[in-house]
């Protein structure tokens, strides 16, 4: 055990150095330059409030503000990640707020942005598309591009009701174009959602055998902004065709909310392939009324140029 003198010179040796670092940090803080400027904009804190409130002091200056000294936001050195200290001066009394850093504001954004675009299926370059990416100096693109602008800078007008029916060969950046057009929506707040057809068709199958068919069916007949890429891309069933994709349609032009489409089909063309089901019957006038339905929720396009794939 031991001895009460060898306890008490601990104790005094612990104060001590206790006392120094106390001395030396309480130096420190009152002569930062934050601190400084605190005090001289508030001349009326006299030595005995900031006394009182050195550590809240301390805990300010020790930070980081404006992340000027965070490598990045998962680096973060504050007591809180993401929020910088702010000091306010209340009479003699002094307080300290927290507020999100600029980076850990432009993470929010980033987040809330890209929960605004969802998909299903699509690859990564498409849900990270721009406009500043496609290229114009093709004129066999550029009404295609005209057209996708004019419609964002109509949102929320009538004009807007209508999306795009984007047809052309394969590999001229017709699914890119729908990329950048969900990611500028999602810019001025618009929630949309990209499908890709043939993977569309697949999950409503599966769809059937966990009974979450109804529920998936009424969010794509919802969605602010649909977009559905390589429409005709594999031959449907009568039953998606008409039960599926035509009520999604229905209720989208009876609502008026816009779809936006991709295929290597014009309209008649999407019409003949239309009318034939994976079982080989031919329905020509179903056929016709998912093209009429297509006519109601989006103008057709034409978008040619090279191929961007080889």
């Amino acid at each position: 055990m031991e001895s009460i003198q060898g306890s008490l010179k601990k104790w005094m040796r612990e104060s001590r150095n206790f006392q120094e670092h106390y001395q030396k940090m309480r130096e420190e803080v009152l002569q930062n330059k934050e601190i400084l400027a605190i005090q001289q904009e508030n001349p009326h804190l006299t030595d005995q409030d900031l006394e009182r409130h050195l550590m809240k002091l301390y805990e300010y200056q020790s930070q980081s503000k404006k992340c000027e000294d965070c490598p990045a936001l998962n680096e973060c050195i504050n007591l809180v990640s993401g929020y910088s200290p702010r000091v306010h001066v209340e009479g003699h009394d002094i307080r300290l707020t927290y507020e999100m850093c600029p980076r850990k504001r432009l993470d929010e954004e980033q987040n809330q942005k890209r929960s605004l675009v969802s998909s299903l299926y699509m690859p990564r370059d498409i849900l990270e598309a721009s406009f500043k990416d496609v290229e114009v100096d093709d004129p066999e693109r550029y009404e295609a591009i005209r057209q996708a602008k004019n419609y964002i800078e109509h949102l929320d007008t009538e004009k807007a009701e209508k999306g795009l029916y984007l047809h052309g060969p394969f590999g001229v950046g017709k699914t890119y174009l729908l990329g950048a057009i969900a990611n500028k929506l999602a810019d001025k707040g618009t929630s949309s959602m990209l499908i890709f057809m043939p993977e569309f068709v697949r999950e409503m199958k599966q769809s059937i055998q966990d009974q979450t068919l109804n529920t998936k069916i009424e969010q794509f007949k919802n969605v602010p902004v649909l977009m559905i890429d390589d429409i005709g891309a594999e031959t449907m069933s009568a039953w998606f065709r008409d039960e599926v994709l035509g009520s999604i349609l229905q209720y989208r032009m009876m609502e008026r909310l816009p779809v936006f489409f991709t295929s290597n089909y014009n309209l008649d063309e999407l019409q003949e392939h239309l009318a034939y089901s994976n079982r080989g019957e031919v329905e020509k006038l179903k056929a016709g009324r998912i093209i009429e339905r297509i006519g109601q929720v989006s103008t057709p396009v034409n978008i040619g140029g090279k191929n961007k794939r080889k």
